[in-house]
């Protein structure tokens, strides 16, 4: 039986995930991926950067076509994944890795962040709280004045 691609549990299917099981290299971590729009990733990300805890940010995937960031977490992350406005695709065993290279290619897309040693994956819960607070950030920044 052919694998099959990763399922969303919400939202439309993401752009950023490999449409078939990724080719992993020996320890290769598995992993599902978060996808926000670009705006609120790259907020995020400057959230999880500056953060006074030093909380470590995984590898950040940017799909320009899509105008989205993808930000890679544990397995099982989209079981309890229910931020408004994302998408949490799982791979339930299905070979999502990290990879090398960025699943997404095209004009504007690949690695924000690449894969490191000391991050290998973003914790989803320090990710919620950034993403909550670079969502209140923006709608503070688009209704002032």
């Amino acid at each position: 039986m052919p694998p099959t691609a990763p399922t969303t549990r919400t939202g439309p299917r993401n752009p950023l995930a490999p449409a078939a099981p990724a080719a992993s290299a020996p320890g290769d971590q598995s992993c599902d991926l978060v996808t926000v729009p670009a705006r609120q990733g790259l907020e995020a990300v400057d959230i999880l950067r500056r953060g006074r805890d030093q909380e470590a940010v995984g590898p950040v995937l940017h799909d320009g076509a899509c105008d989205t960031l993808g930000f890679l977490v544990p397995p099982g992350t989209a079981d309890a994944w229910d931020v408004p406005g994302s998408a949490c695709t799982r791979t339930d065993g299905r070979g999502l890795r990290i990879p090398a290279e960025p699943p997404a290619t095209g004009a504007g897309s690949g690695w924000l962040l690449p894969p490191a040693d000391d991050a290998p994956v973003t914790d989803p819960a320090v990710l919620r709280a950034a993403l909550d607070q670079a969502a209140r950030l923006i709608e503070a920044a688009d209704n002032c004045c």
